[in-house]
């Protein structure tokens, strides 16, 4: 079964089946799927099950419908494809998802480690410590701070045994 499943923050991991032929999205609660964000319109679009296939259709939003960074008025969606109705994003995903296939072989720059390793060997593969090229922070600002804060401390007690004095 096809399904709709929000991946933007605040809304993330909300899933909408679509079983109906038409299922409506928008801002207001009289919608299918209800998002209320400011940048979906109140009658944003509508997903339209046509066979295995799923359209959606615009529905002449405000801040518009995309798949991927181009701008849409109607799509035959396919399985991952995200969709983005003004800032929120979703994911298509149907039953006919391709099944991932397995690597055929390792990677060609794979390495076995052996079990018990140990310091000396490492060191002695040739992948020893590299230097950055990032200098150290000198401490002089460190420094220069606590001597205006202890100048500034000791102009503040003389101050108060002044006051105190009188």
């Amino acid at each position: 079964m096809a399904r709709i499943v929000l991946l933007s923050e605040g809304y993330t991991g909300r899933t909408f089946e679509l079983k109906v032929e038409q299922t409506t999205v928008g801002r207001v609660s009289d919608n299918a799927i209800e998002i209320p964000d400011g940048s979906v319109s109140s009658h944003h679009g509508e997903f339209v099950l046509k066979g295995a296939d799923v359209l959606f259709r615009d529905l002449g939003s405000t801040n518009g419908s995309f798949v991927g960074n181009q701008q849409i008025t109607e799509v035959t969606l396919k399985h991952g494809q995200v969709l983005r109705l003004g800032q929120i994003e979703m994911r298509f995903e149907s039953a006919e998802a391709p099944a991932a296939k397995a690597p055929s072989k390792p990677p060609a720059n794979t390495s076995v480690i052996p079990a018990g390793i140990n310091r000396e060997q490492l060191s002695n593969t040739g992948t020893g410590v590299k230097t950055s090229a990032f200098k150290k922070k000198s401490n002089k600002s460190t420094i220069w701070f606590v001597a205006l804060v202890a100048v500034v401390a000791l102009i503040l007690i003389g101050a108060l045994a002044m006051v105190l004095m009188k």
